[in-house]
């Protein structure tokens, strides 16, 4: 079966990477699907999905409908014959007639260890909430969300000051690795199908700019992983003296103690939580450029003891 038709669908660079992998290992990728291009930046420019750029990069056709339940998706992907479809953060959910199409099934990659964080954000989530281990699974795809039959997982560690940036670079090689290992039991006609247990199901829902706003009443521990996990995006934030301030790292400060949202230090940018202490290290004030916490409290001379938040 190493020549079988496979459609890959997906968007941004975590589904890039395991396209790479296909094209580099030989498979046989005979269309690519992604999200409709979008504007990006502050000039609202109009870019192509990193699926898109990759495929195109090496004579892929590529198909981006709008719909996925006018018929238009279902013609496009019948257009193509496939045997198999891969599927990697692809933004939609796939109707039947659509997953019914390929006869070896739709395979898809998650970013989470199944039945654990299905959703959107599965691996934002496994840093917002303190994991110490994620990885990835591929799965057949069925009509709910991240509910299919897995073949296989790979694991590994989460970094204790790991942002889900850096964890996003690291499981989509992981996700590379597994599509290629779970295409290889494909080639042996040997491919595993382990129902989910759905009691022990968690959800991981899509992130939201204002679920980023610091509360100090939480421990210092929650507020280093929020602001983990939110990084690169929407990025946590808070505010001084009324204004925004975005935070793309805190670290726990120990030794230190002090009232729910007080500023503990005049050169360190140290505040009290409701159990122990964090360090602003890196944030960027509104309408400024990125600096150090340090940097901006001798720029702002903020006194020790004042209230840090609304």
């Amino acid at each position: 079966m190493k020549d079988m038709r496979i459609v890959f669908m997906g968007t941004p660079d975590f589904a890039a990477a395991i396209l790479e992998r296909l094209i580099s290992t030989g498979r046989n990728v005979v269309g690519v699907f992604s999200q409709p291009d979008k504007p990006v930046g502050r000039k609202q420019i109009i870019e192509a999905t990193p699926t898109k750029k990759l495929a195109q990069e090496h004579g892929i056709p590529v198909f981006q409908p709008t719909k996925m339940k006018d018929g238009t998706a279902l013609e496009m992907m019948k257009s193509l014959s496939p045997d198999l479809v891969v599927v990697a953060a692809y933004g939609r959910i796939l109707p039947k007639d659509l997953l019914d199409v390929p006869p070896l099934g739709c395979v898809n990659v998650h970013g989470s260890l199944l039945p654990k964080y299905r959703g959107a954000a599965p691996i934002q989530w496994s840093v917002i909430n303190g994991d110490a281990v994620t990885g990835v699974t591929t799965m057949y795809m069925a009509e709910g969300m991240d509910t299919g039959d897995m073949i296989l997982k790979l694991e590994t560690e989460i970094g204790e000051n790991e942002t889900a940036g850096e964890l996003f670079e690291r499981l989509a090689v992981l996700g590379a690795d597994s599509i290629e290992k779970t295409l290889a039991l494909f080639d042996e006609g040997s491919v595993p199908r382990t129902p989910q247990n759905d009691a022990e199901a968690t959800m991981a829902p899509m992130l939201k700019k204002e679920m980023g706003e610091l509360d100090f009443t939480k421990s210092a521990e929650e507020i280093h992983n929020l602001v983990r996990g939110l990084c690169p995006w929407p990025v946590a934030f808070t505010f001084v003296d009324g204004k925004s301030m975005k935070v793309y790292r805190a670290d726990k400060a120990e030794g230190f103690s002090g009232a729910a949202g007080e500023l503990l230090d005049e050169k360190r940018f140290i505040v009290g939580c409701g159990n122990g202490a964090v360090e602003l290290v890196t944030l960027q004030p509104e309408g400024k450029k990125q600096m150090s916490g340090g940097d901006f409290i001798r720029g702002k001379r903020l006194i020790k003891g004042m209230n840090i938040g609304k």
